[in-house]
């Protein structure tokens, strides 16, 4: 049976009361797409039923960022790269390292078992970047090189396509799921029985203040993920 893990990096924009001296003024960037993913944490509730194991991170990723490594540049941002060393460990040791140490350590343990696993992480996208509008409603982030990946991604493709037809899906847009992320640590740490593929849903789905997402691409994306995990491929790894 394939074990579900399902994440949400950029579920919220908060930040710890430590820190917000440092943030004063910058209410609009933490609430825009800089600070958080609009629409996702209402996406990862729904999808949460079809979990094994769901881990959802609202610290704003203007603090520390969930979805990169330790020796990422990107792991803290221009608020927080300057912060005292001991700082800045202590915002991984409280923020970062339960998030990726809790979902390593299941995967760890269901594949010690020998079930594959599945991981589900959940992001949003803004429509615009750098004036550049992202034409795709939602992206189906993978690493082409793995073949269960490969598989899984365009079964789901076709049960999206099935459940809304209008839908624009891409692979590999508007980022490449081969870029520093949570399901690429865990490829490197998984070679067989691991799959991670990165949902992208267009923020022009989100309400606006990033709470809920649009109810029908919700039911076409829960839908059709409970017809993925139900289909003949969730289960050949």
């Amino acid at each position: 049976m394939t074990r579900v893990l399902l994440t949400c990096e950029h579920g919220g924009h908060e930040v710890p009361t430590e820190l917000r001296a440092l943030f004063a003024g910058a209410g609009e960037v933490l609430r825009s797409h800089c600070g958080w993913d609009p629409g996702a944490l209402d996406l990862f509730t729904a999808l949460r039923p079809l979990a094994h194991l769901a881990l959802e991170g609202t610290t704003s990723r203007l603090v520390v960022e969930l979805n990169r490594s330790l020796d990422s540049p990107a792991l803290f941002s221009a608020f927080t790269r300057d912060l005292p060393h001991a700082q800045r460990s202590h915002l991984i040791d409280e923020h970062y390292t339960p998030f990726r140490t809790a979902a390593a350590d299941a995967v760890a343990t269901w594949r010690a078992d020998r079930p594959s696993v599945l991981h589900l992480s959940v992001h949003t996208f803004t429509p615009v970047l750098d004036g550049v509008q992202r034409p795709m409603d939602i992206g189906l982030l993978y690493d082409p090189a793995r073949s269960w990946e490969r598989a899984l991604v365009e079964a789901w493709e076709q049960l999206l396509n099935a459940a809304a037809p209008d839908l624009v899906i891409r692979h590999n847009e508007p980022y490449r799921g081969t870029d520093d992320g949570h399901t690429t640590a865990l490829r490197a740490a998984h070679a067989v029985g691991y799959a991670g593929i990165e949902l992208e849903v267009n923020q022009r789905f989100a309400s606006a203040d990033g709470l809920r997402m649009d109810e029908r691409v919700t039911g076409a994306v829960v839908s059709s993920f409970q017809a993925l995990l139900a289909h003949p491929v969730a289960t050949t790894p």
